[in-house]
């Protein structure tokens, strides 16, 4: 990371994008722009309480980020958290829920 700051070498933002009723809706990590927000954000609390009650404990061995530093909700913003809760509020219960990233995914 220092030698790609030093040589002015910028990482492309990682982002999520889903489909719904044809339209594109693309996210990034902490996004505050989708129209939906408040909707997604709660979407995210209910499915995250329901997780912690069975049992659910994050594993953060991944994080490239120091975690302790960090509360638990920077873990629900990641742009594939955001785009599969608005994908559950936004169709049918019955819908597969496809979403694609501009990134690979590791872990």
């Amino acid at each position: 990371r220092k030698m790609m700051e030093d040589r002015g070498v910028k990482k492309q933002p990682g982002c999520t994008g889903i489909v719904v009723n044809n339209q594109l809706h693309s996210f990034v990590a902490e996004d505050t722009a989708h129209p939906q927000l408040n909707e997604i954000q709660e979407e995210l609390k209910r499915l995250s309480g329901q997780m912690a009650e069975a049992g659910y404990v994050p594993d953060t061995c991944f994080a490239l980020h120091d975690m302790e530093e960090q509360n638990d909700s920077s873990l629900w913003n990641h742009s594939e958290k955001l785009a599969i809760a608005f994908g559950i509020i936004s169709t049918p219960s019955w819908t597969t829920i496809r979403i694609v990233k501009n990134l690979r995914v590791c872990g």
